[in-house]
């Protein structure tokens, strides 16, 4: 079984992999076990967050690509 903090690393991990049009991430886990649960939660939120911003960066870029092609 999983300790939290491995789970926030595998977390972490997979969600740099859900962005497209990048290569397949692989984190050393040893390098962030010595971060404390809130510090990996908080990469998280700032992954997460960007994730957030780029897909509304599309969002906006895929609209305005609509108005000048319709």
């Amino acid at each position: 079984m999983r300790s939290k903090k491995e789970e926030l690393i595998a977390d972490i991990q997979n969600l740099l992999n859900t962005y497209e049009g990048i290569k397949k991430t692989s984190i050393n886990a040893d390098m962030l076990k010595f971060m404390d649960e809130a510090s990996l939660i908080s990469i998280i939120d700032s992954l997460l967050n960007q994730k957030e911003y780029s897909k509304e960066s599309d969002l906006q870029w895929l609209e305005k690509f609509k108005k000048y092609n319709i």
